[in-house]
């Protein structure tokens, strides 16, 4: 019979080293300038989607999250200044990507359509997607440092990309049957 070892030993966290924690919060501080940009450059796209969007349950969906984003971008200030570091934007290459795409979604589907509707809200979901990904890491990572007000305040926009992404999926739900019905 094999040995086993000491489940308890097995469990302990292993000790921080202060090495290890500033590069975590080297990794965090990177992170939040990264959303940063990402939220900021959000701002400036989502109107483009909205304007090219048909449906007005889509365009209300997308002004309601622009109100919502331009609270983010104010939130993670708030955040940055609750770590006691300036707020920066440094440039994020997978938001640089997304919004690329939604452009290129615009591009190729025909005004007034449902069927660019479904394109835009397919690009908004990836989008939300990724903010998610990254305010929950971010979250996470604030715990961790015992960031506990930032914490708090990356907690709530993670709350609200989640109720973005669900909004736009039951919008989603009536547009892509549309969409389907459309004849060219």
């Amino acid at each position: 019979m094999p040995t086993t070892k000491n489940k308890t030993a097995a469990k302990a966290a292993p000790q921080r080293t202060p090495e290890a924690e500033s590069a975590l919060k080297e990794l965090f501080i990177d992170e939040l300038k990264d959303i940063y940009w990402a939220e900021q450059h959000l701002v400036k796209a989502l109107p483009k989607m909205m304007k090219g969007a048909t449906s007005d349950d889509l365009k209300n969906t997308i002004q309601q999250h622009l109100t919502e984003t331009e609270g983010h971008v104010s939130r993670l200030e708030q955040v940055f200044e609750s770590i006691g570091e300036k707020a920066k934007a440094v440039k994020c290459e997978a938001m640089d990507g997304l919004l690329k795409e939604a452009d290129e979604l615009l591009k190729e589907t025909d005004k007034g359509t449902e069927v660019r509707d479904v394109a835009i809200i397919s690009a908004a979901q990836k989008v939300e997607h990724y903010e998610i990904a990254s305010y929950g890491t971010l979250r996470t990572l604030a715990g961790t440092l015992g960031f506990d007000e930032a914490q708090d305040l990356l907690q709530q926009t993670l709350d609200e990309e989640k109720n973005a992404d669900k909004l736009l999926s039951v919008a989603a739900d009536t547009i892509n049957e549309m969409a389907a019905a459309e004849t060219e």
